[in-house]
């Protein structure tokens, strides 16, 4: 009975905050009508927020997707793409602390509205350039508005003449595309400091909408809300990528007629467009985040409840508590506060887990696609969607479950990072067996290595393959090449579906061809003579399934394991800190991530992969891009590296899980609903 005389004084209490305008209120200023006040609620809120995080997410898939179109029109080189995405770690790293630090004393879900602003402006300055300068003179003339004509004829002699770039061309000059021209620099300077402009607020809708979640929700509520959040995040980069396939089927200037068709090399899609979308969408959810009150209603009737039986039992027992109020924002506070979150053991043992975990897991999370290509002899297209579809399904899985499941066993600190010990674990005994799996490298190819086939011999010595990219193809008695040109073959074929062969090569005999090539005569309606030889595309298949299969599988349990221990991992950063440094503590874990993960782990994993590189290609004035790997000096090197900084981590998460026995982490655990696990103020008895 005096649980349900609670609940409807919490209720009437709410009500009351609800509808009075202030703090508790939605809207902005003379908006804040009735209607508004109904959304003022938990439920509202979070659904704003995934929405916002789907659309947040798909930033930088939609740049990704984008990019080669990008480097194409502003004719801008690789190495400069990279110093301009560098452009928003770097604002990231000076400004972050200091925005979530004033945000998280200030009304969050404003300052959120400012983070998303600066995600706007980003957006609107990569279309700048298109609205400056146009879809560029080479396009221009390819439409019928400026005198271009339709020719497929002079479509199919630019594909033709880019498939024979990898054909043997003997008593021809034949050397890399050298044109060294690198555009415009001001379009260049524009989308860095777009980048930069994305950096500055990018990472407020993370931090402080967070913590702005977990203050103003029951704390054994919130691990299932924020892991929906979470979840929805991750669709966002599907959305980015679709988005960026839709567009660039468009062409480039929409108004006018192209005369060349979406497959021809010179083809420039409407890579501005999506930009204006995301724009338009992060903007209206942007606003509408905005609105939301500095505390929801429920939570601040929560706090006067909280006072109230605190109020009750001072009188009772005689006993007067002195509350030390809140600092105000300054820069002094900020620097004690850091100081004082450097001393906060179970934080730093926390962070510097996630740091390890973070260094383990991220070439698995950026190199897959690569290394499933690599090791089990998948095609690019395969592994991609391999890639993208088993960290979805399963990472999604493991953070809604474990989410859930925290918030209906409510388990304490203890269990939690207990847990993240598991999670460690399994994590590296996954990455050892990934040392121990793979596929047989192709016996022939193997011999062609040792032997230096890959470079001139007397068959392919005239063929001039030095610039020549890695396209493996494979010889009717089960031979790997490297390139058509490497086997010296001087003609192709198309066939009905699509793919091609190759003919006249002068370093495979003459021989009765092979059943597999009759069949795939007589399959594709090849216009191939019934005497003849011909190479396929692709190296030579390996019978890998099984133990492809047994490695995916693995994948699959790691993936769920890893995103199950994400929520636990992030209460454990939320509850050991005071109410008030949540944000702070959150902006420390980003910047020290970004410094000692994000940055170097990329750079250190690079140089790995590079060092297992068996053929180089080569470019007018370096060293290219690497054509084949070792793969199994790959895959040991890689996934031992990974599993001994998973397992550096873990050992930090043994040191969370001793120093938070006396943490809290539900409310039914706190005297007075609605506190938190670490209150807000430091309290005196006198």
């Amino acid at each position: 009975e005096a649980a349900t005389l609670q609940m409807r004084r919490l209720t009437d209490i709410a009500l009351q905050l609800q509808n009075s305008p202030g703090e508790t209120s939605c809207g902005l200023g003379c908006g804040q009508g009735k209607l508004l006040q109904k959304f003022a609620n938990k439920k509202a809120f979070v659904s704003m927020y995934g929405v916002l995080g789907i659309v947040t997410g798909s930033t930088n898939a939609y740049f990704n997707g984008t990019i080669t179109t990008l480097e194409k029109r502003f004719k801008i080189p690789s190495t400069n793409t990279g110093i301009i995405i560098v452009g928003g770690e770097i604002s990231q790293l000076f400004l972050g602390l200091l925005l979530n630090y004033y945000g998280g004393k200030g009304h969050r879900p404003r300052w959120i509205a400012f983070g998303v602003y600066t995600v706007v402006a980003y957006c609107l300055m990569n279309t700048l350039c298109h609205l400056l300068y146009g879809p560029g003179q080479d396009a221009l003339f390819l439409t019928e508005e400026f005198g271009g004509q339709l020719d497929l004829n002079t479509t199919a002699r630019l594909i033709d003449a880019q498939n024979r770039k990898g054909l043997c061309q003997k008593d021809m000059v034949v050397s890399e595309d050298c044109t060294m021209e690198s555009g415009s620099l001001a379009p260049q300077v524009i989308l860095f400091l777009a980048h930069v402009m994305s950096g500055i607020g990018g990472s407020l809708y993370f931090t402080l909408g967070v913590s702005y979640m977990d203050d103003n929700i029951q704390k054994s509520k919130s691990p299932a809300l924020v892991g929906l959040s979470f979840f929805m995040r991750m669709l966002g980069p599907a959305f980015g990528y679709t988005l960026a396939s839709l567009c660039l089927s468009v062409f480039i200037s929409p108004s006018l007629t192209p005369t060349i068709t979406k497959q021809d090399p010179r083809w420039l899609g409407a890579w501005w467009i999506g930009w204006l979308l995301i724009a338009v969408l992060q903007a209206v959810f942007g606003t509408l985040i905005g609105l939301f009150p500095k505390t929801l209603p429920r939570a601040a009737a929560r706090q006067i409840l909280a006072s109230e039986r605190q109020k009750a039992a001072e009188d009772k027992t005689g006993l007067k508590e002195e509350t030390v109020n809140e600092m105000p924002a300054s820069l002094k506070d900020m620097v004690t506060t850091f100081k004082k979150l450097m001393r906060n053991k179970i934080l730093m043992c926390n962070i510097f887990a996630s740091v390890f975990y973070i260094t383990g897991f991220l070439p698995f999370w950026t190199f897959m696609p690569k290394y499933i290509e690599t090791i089990y002899r998948q095609s690019a297209s395969f592994a991609s969607f391999i890639t993208g579809t088993v960290g979805l399904i399963f990472s999604g899985i493991g953070i809604l479950g474990s989410s859930l499941l925290i918030s209906k066993l409510k388990p304490r600190a203890r269990s939690l990072a207990a847990w993240n010990v598991a999670v460690g674990v399994f994590g590296t005994l996954g990455f050892i067996s990934y040392a121990f799996l793979g596929c047989p490298l192709n016996e022939r190819l193997s011999v062609s290595l040792a032997t230096g086939l890959t470079e001139a011999t007397p068959c392919n010595q005239d063929c001039q393959c030095s610039f020549v990219k890695y396209s493996p193809v494979c010889s009717p008695e089960g031979r790997t090449f490297v390139s058509p040109c490497h086997a010296g073959c001087s003609d192709y074929r198309t066939l009905a579906n699509g793919s091609k062969v190759y003919t006249d090569c002068s370093c495979v005999p003459k021989t009765q061809p092979a059943a597999r090539n009759q069949s795939l005569e007589s399959d594709l309606d090849t216009t191939v003579p019934k005497d003849s030889w011909f190479l396929t595309e692709g190296a030579c298949r390996v019978d890998c399934g099984s133990r492809f299969y047994i490695y995916l599988a693995i994948v699959c349990f790691v993936k769920f394991i890893g995103a199950s221990g994400r929520t636990s991992n992030f209460l454990v950063s939320l509850r050991c800190v005071e109410q008030k440094d949540k944000t702070v503590s959150m902006a420390f874990n980003v910047l020290l991530m970004t410094l000692f993960a994000f940055i170097p782990a990329p750079i250190l994993f690079g140089h790995f992969i590079d060092s297992t590189c068996l053929i180089w290609g080569k470019t007018c004035t370096r060293r290219g891009n690497c054509w084949l790997y070792n793969a199994d000096k790959l895959k040991y090197l890689t996934n031992l590296t990974s599993a001994a900084f998973i397992a550096i981590g873990t050992l930090f998460d043994v040191g969370v899980w001793y120093f938070v026995k006396e943490m809290k982490v539900f409310d039914e655990e706190v005297e007075g609903e609605g506190a938190s696990g670490n209150d807000m103020t430091q309290q005196k008895k006198t």
